[in-house]
């Protein structure tokens, strides 16, 4: 039986292959260019449908147009946002995979997104602004994200993939227990608790979606730098001494960076399941598994999918909108029961 990550898969392509080959550039510009098409089209569709020639004019910076103040001020803003929050979630699920060795492994799963929704629910109960919701939520996915790593360097027998991932489930499960708890107390934003509960980007503002994006596109690319001790975290039995690098603490960083950067992205979208899991776990199986070119792709195709997701989300039911949470989810579910099944992806910790 295969292993997901095998030592000598990941070996022989960070070695044999250069950072940056002819094929791997055109399978980037192929995913740049599909991003490009389907953020353009996200702009033109809407309870009001605006032509392509008028969202090219209006970013080009004629606000005179007819329809320009809703594309530059509801429809730019929620793209970038489902650009930041898709690639954001995409990256910080490859780093976890790759990290605890497990295909199933994501924010969603190991409680992150769980402690940050919590987090935001306890301040709407307790009449909160909504700025102080957002920081609740990043506070309450950090907290998770620590005692994380203090579990990950309490371990006397060195770091276990196994014993994290669990700890995660049990914890993403106390906070869906507290949740449940928390809106049972809620007289008023019920609406607003369940959309952040299932996951949204209706709440995307100008200011939100600037900062999520900058944030998301700056985590992203400085856990991508560290690609190749990405590659070193996820084979089996290397050998710190030879390399000169400690695996655990390396670890430890990569672990805290997709925790902020999970935490970041909760407190403006709730929680989107599942896009940290399926997108990473498709280009590997499709591209290999050097993180060098996996994670920078991973970010393009998760932006692709949620932002596919949420046009989808906000216009299937005119003039209302699903939570584009709920569209991950329903095609999420059957691909997370397809990755248990999947006999060829065997573990060993």
């Amino acid at each position: 039986m295969a292993h997901w990550l095998s030592s000598k898969n990941i070996l022989e392509q960070t070695k044999n292959s250069k950072l940056l080959t002819t094929q791997k550039i055109k399978i980037l510009l192929l995913f740049a260019i599909t991003l490009v098409a389907v953020f353009l089209f996200a702009l033109t569709i809407g309870s009001v449908n605006v032509a392509f020639p008028e969202v090219v004019s209006a970013l080009l910076g004629n606000t005179h147009s007819k329809n320009a103040s809703i594309i530059m001020q509801i429809r730019l803003p929620r793209a970038l946002l489902a650009v930041a929050v898709g690639g954001g979630l995409s990256v910080a699920g490859a780093v976890l995979q790759s990290v605890l060795k497990n295909p199933l492994a994501e924010p969603y799963v190991l409680g992150i997104s769980g402690g940050g929704t919590f987090a935001a629910l306890l301040s709407m109960l307790l009449g909160f602004s909504f700025f102080l919701t957002q920081f609740f939520a990043f506070a309450g996915a950090l907290f998770v994200t620590a005692f994380i790593l203090y579990l990950g360097s309490k371990m006397k027998a060195g770091f276990q993939p196994t014993t994290i991932l669990l700890s995660g489930v049990m914890i993403g499960a106390f906070f869906g227990a507290a949740i449940l708890i928390t809106v049972t107390l809620m007289r008023e934003n019920l609406q607003t608790a369940l959309f952040w509960i299932v996951g949204t980007l209706s709440f995307a503002e100008q200011a939100h979606s600037y900062y999520a994006f900058y944030v998301s596109v700056l985590l992203s690319f400085l856990i991508s730098l560290r690609g190749y001790r990405l590659n070193l975290i996820a084979m089996e039995n290397t050998d710190e001494q030879t390399l000169g690098i400690n695996l655990n603490r390396e670890r430890l960083i990569l672990l805290g960076l997709s925790g902020i950067l999970t935490g970041a992205l909760v407190s403006v979208s709730g929680v989107i399941g599942f896009v940290g899991m399926i997108v990473p776990h498709i280009i590997r199986n499709k591209f290999g598994f050097d993180n060098r070119f996996i994670l920078p792709l991973s970010f393009l195709g998760g932006a692709v999918l949620l932002l596919a997701s949420d046009t989808l989300a906000r216009t299937i039911i005119l003039p209302a909108e699903l939570p584009v949470g709920a569209i991950t989810a329903f095609f999420g579910t059957p691909v997370f029961i397809w990755l248990i099944k999947k006999r060829e992806y065997g573990f060993t910790f």
